[in-house]
């Protein structure tokens, strides 16, 4: 059971989930700075929202922490880099309010052009100002997306519904993928110069903060409508307010702000800024979704499985043809290190078959965590497993391929390290985990626990000499498969074991007349 602690409001499912696994949530809400720190130790999880400052000074503060988890998508609050050297997993959950800060980016698009929250200020303050508040047509317009990820793709398809032209930035998006979506992708300048309303969908980072600046706004046509509801400072708020006091653009419409929360601002004075405080996710949907995938990859993570959104793991997220081949990879991996040893330089981890054809960073991230947590004795995470393998001047070499050497087998794991190696696979209907080749040697054992590899002459009652030694020792043999080595006249047992095989009893099967090599795995 761990300890989960969280310092903001998250939904009551999320919570219970996390209770019914067994963790204590410790729910002590508004924790920052030394009280923040105070509250971690002992924590295993934390699980912030946008409010909590979980900076270096607190990651290097705190021992056994395992995952910060953040119930939404920003992670501007929570200092990834110095918790990826910490070995602490980042978490979000960022697919929880996109339907909501799509719909209110539509929201305050539709309150611009039609100066709804002025108008409705006046008419309940007693003035009838129909003529005051005249507004434009969305439909013909053309809306400029600055980020077209998850967000940003939900914004354009509703804005097509409107009979909106839909223009966008963003350098990860082909323009033939633009064109797929009914998007054409423009540079920042001229999308600037060619839009009449611009919405902000970005994460806010050292390269986009203040990316909508006051050179850009001047390239861009009185008309021009600015919304945010991304995150406060990607939009410069001073060049922002001058632009729209000199009329330089037409009107904003913010959600987020470079301060909050924040009641007070030269924005706030002008008629034709509307303004709402960071309710992008501020809804009933996102704000339970938030809180129970947070809860699932907190769980994951504290499990030591892979966790899909988790930010600091330098891997793609696993599909489902890659998934069942992470338990068997840092199976494989603590395996291998008993056989290699712990003098090693460089290991070479290589997925073939069909899961070669595939981003397969995450199952040489699960060989490695596996291989180093056995052979430093050092808690190895997905996270810091690379920085890890440098300290201990470990070179990894990442292979793929999509076919395999050994056509038995449809899909392989291989590590391979001097003159060893090792392999595995899932294999029949259950997609059982099988040791099928060690040191070149064809085999067939599931990967256990306690196993041992014995290197023999191959000649006749060694096999039996063997046998007799762990029968006379009560280790009981579970599984095992014999066969011989490419190399002539040599051979090669594989023994599962119920139970770890005492030292003294690995010593007597060394002395057996014809065993040449007895190495332990496991335990």
């Amino acid at each position: 059971m761990a300890r989960v602690l969280v310092t903001e409001e998250i939904a009551d499912a999320g919570l219970e989930r996390l209770r019914a696994a067994g963790h204590h949530v410790d729910v002590q809400l508004g924790l920052n700075g030394p009280a923040l720190i105070d509250a971690l130790r002992g924590a295993q999880a934390l699980i912030v929202r946008s409010a909590t400052n979980v900076d270096a000074e607190v990651l290097a503060a705190t021992s056994g922490l395992v995952v910060v988890g953040r119930a939404g998508v920003g992670l501007d609050n929570v200092d990834v880099e110095a918790a990826t050297k910490a070995g602490v997993m980042v978490t979000n959950a960022p697919e929880s309010n996109i339907v909501s800060a799509a719909e209110h980016t539509i929201a305050l698009l539709m309150s611009m052009a039609r100066n709804i929250p002025q108008s409705h200020a006046a008419l309940v303050a007693g003035r009838w100002e129909r003529s005051k508040w005249e507004g434009v047509e969305l439909a013909g317009k053309t809306l400029g997306i600055v980020g077209l990820g998850r967000i940003g793709k939900l914004v354009a398809h509703r804005a097509l519904g409107l009979g909106m032209k839909i223009v966008a930035f963003d350098p990860y998006i082909s323009v033939e993928r633009g064109r797929q979506m009914n998007v054409d992708m423009l540079p920042l300048d001229q999308l600037m110069a060619t839009c009449d309303f611009l919405t902000v969908h970005l994460p806010k980072n050292k390269e986009t903060v203040g990316l909508i600046n006051r050179d850009m706004l001047l390239k861009a046509k009185p008309e021009l409508r600015v919304i945010n509801v991304a995150r406060g400072g990607i939009v410069v708020e001073h060049d922002l307010f001058e632009a729209l006091r000199d009329g330089l653009v037409a009107g904003a419409a913010l959600d987020v702000f470079e301060r909050e929360p924040v009641t007070d601002s030269p924005l706030f004075a002008l008629p034709n800024v509307v303004v709402t405080p960071h309710l992008g996710a501020s809804t009933r949907e996102a704000q339970d979704k938030a809180g129970e995938v947070i809860a699932d990859m907190v769980q994951l993570a504290l499990a030591g499985d892979f966790v899909p959104f988790a930010v600091n793991v330098d891997a793609a997220e696993a599909n489902e043809t890659l998934k069942p081949f992470i338990p068997l990879a840092e199976r494989l991996g603590t395996l291998f290190a008993d056989i290699v040893g712990r003098n090693v330089g460089e290991v070479e981890i290589e997925a073939s078959g069909e899961i070669g054809a595939y981003d397969t960073r995450i199952i040489t991230l699960a060989a490695l965590k596996g291989f180093l947590g056995r052979v430093t004795g050092e808690a190895v995470t997905y996270v810091n497993a690379p920085s890890v393998a440098a300290a201990h001047h470990i070179v990894v070499r990442e292979q793929r391929r999509d076919d395999v050497e050994h056509q038995d087998y449809m899909n392989l794991v291989t590590l391979r390290a001097g003159n060893h190696n090792i392999s595995g696979t899932l294999a029949g209907r259950r997609r059982e985990a099988r040791i099928v080749l060690i040191d070149d040697h064809l085999s067939d054992v599931p990967p256990t626990k306690f196993m041992l590899i014995v290197r023999n002459d191959d000649r006749p009652g060694v096999i039996g000499r063997v046998g007799t030694v762990l029968g006379d020792a009560g280790v009981n043999i579970d599984n095992m498969d014999v066969g011989k080595t490419p190399k002539a006249g040599s051979a090669m047992m594989v023994i599962a074991t119920a139970t770890p095989t005492p030292a003294t009893v690995v010593d007597q099967l060394r002395n057996v007349p014809g065993i040449v090599e007895v190495i332990t795995v496991g335990g």
